[in-house]
């Protein structure tokens, strides 16, 4: 089982702290008029937004990564904001989510980050060596959608809940399971999995 990723190798300081916590008050604020998201709490968006995608940290490999289905900017910014020396596309069809994660980029003074509006079958011939998507859909669904944009080398990662074993069943032979890890926060009981699917 894995804990909280090992922020040692993160630049945790103040700076990265108050980046954060303006990322989370800017998602308060546009909240209250696009509804963004659900959870409204502050302090349950700490841990079900800020601490739910460090989870993924550990798991991010390479120097190019897609965020599909990013909503209001999740995990994409806090892995970006921690990961300053990689390329994160943060990808949406929503439009008044990418206006606000657009608006989080420019805020938060990331040259790292790019919002595109688009559905992930639009893409064209882009590779990445991760893409990571969180409650975006079933992991068939995932590798039939996105699976044709990691590079050779590269991983497609799932942030889900429950163990999905129905969902493991059901994948494609020519991906396989690389990591599977149950993932703990503070301030979060619910259940929580990291699956990393690479090519056979």
């Amino acid at each position: 089982m894995a804990g909280l990723p090992d922020l040692r190798d993160v630049p945790v300081d103040v700076e990265l702290t108050t980046k954060l916590t303006t990322f989370l008050g800017e998602l308060q604020r546009w909240n209250k008029a696009y509804n963004l998201t659900a959870v409204r709490d502050p302090g349950a968006m700490v841990s079900k937004h800020i601490f739910d995608s460090l989870t993924a940290l550990p798991f991010v490999h390479g120097k190019t990564i897609l965020d599909v289905g990013t909503g209001a900017g999740l995990p994409g910014i806090p892995l970006a904001l921690c990961l300053p020396g990689c390329h994160f596309v943060l990808l949406d069809s929503n439009g008044k989510k990418i206006r606000f994660v657009q608006h989080a980029i420019a805020e938060l003074g990331l040259t790292n980050v790019e919002a595109r509006q688009s559905r992930v079958e639009e893409l064209g011939n882009e590779s990445f060596d991760t893409i990571i998507c969180r409650a975006y859909t079933s992991l068939t669904g995932y590798v039939q959608s996105s699976g044709r944009l990691v590079n050779d080398s590269g991983r497609l990662v799932a942030m889900k809940g429950k163990y999905p074993q129905a969902e493991l069943d059901e994948l494609p032979a020519e991906w396989g399971v690389a990591r599977l890890e149950q993932v703990t926060m503070p301030g979060l009981e619910a259940d929580r999995h990291i699956v990393v699917l690479e090519k056979n």
